[in-house]
């Protein structure tokens, strides 16, 4: 059981950091730019949130499998497929997970309004000065749920996960796919303790989102 939580922690970790390097700079491209095509971008970095997670998993299996053009440059490297691994699973979660990471930040990069980047100017501020020293500080909030969000719902993935990873044991078997092979062997003990221990987890997400929710609403002017 230990080496199922921390396979799990671990995917949830590695998925939480680096879609925050990349949610970053796509949500303050949603946020600031005005091209009316922008939404569509928005639409699609939102799929994942109204798209069954089987119909992600089948075709991320498909676009990961060793006769994808995506894989045929790797193959000069060793690499014949990244289905049924954990980078494999990390890409999946990253795309599955986005829509969470980059949600938040856009609305805290929204909120800021344009005031404050008019003043950074007057002080001549570069725009790449505003964005670390005005921008970001004032979006923290946004990056707190975000972190939140991501890290909870990567814990909280099995369609995806059961699709691309499969289950391995040691490799790509994380929580939710181990309550899941419980069930249906019935061992019904095991499966209370890990169902349990998501269940309490999703209420400490859910309670801290409330709190830094109502935080931040006592900080606004």
């Amino acid at each position: 059981m230990a080496e199922v939580i921390w396979l799990t922690v671990k995917l949830a970790g590695v998925t939480t950091i680096l879609l925050l390097i990349l949610a970053t700079p796509l949500a303050w491209w949603l946020a600031r730019n005005r091209a009316w095509w922008k939404e569509v971008v928005g639409a699609v970095v939102a799929l994942p949130i109204v798209l069954p997670p089987t119909v992600l998993g089948f075709y991320l299996l498909l676009a990961l499998g060793p006769d994808s053009p995506l894989m045929r440059p790797l193959q000069a490297f060793g690499v014949r497929t990244l289905a049924f691994t954990f980078e494999g699973l990390v890409i999946g979660s990253i795309i599955y997970s986005l829509p969470f990471a980059v949600q938040p930040i856009r609305n805290a990069f929204q909120a800021i309004g344009d005031r404050p980047f008019e003043v950074a100017a007057t002080l001549r501020a570069s725009p790449l000065d505003a964005f670390f020293s005005v921008a970001l500080p004032l979006a923290r909030p946004g990056f707190l749920v975000a972190t939140i969000l991501t890290f909870a719902h990567t814990i909280g993935e099995f369609g995806v996960v059961l699709m691309i990873g499969g289950g391995i044991p040691g490799e790509t078997e994380v929580l939710s796919i181990e309550i899941y092979r419980l069930v249906e062997a019935l061992e019904w003990d095991r499966a209370h303790q890990l169902a349990g221990l998501l269940l309490v987890f999703a209420f400490a997400v859910m309670l801290s989102l409330l709190l830094i929710e109502r935080r931040t609403g006592r900080l606004r002017p």
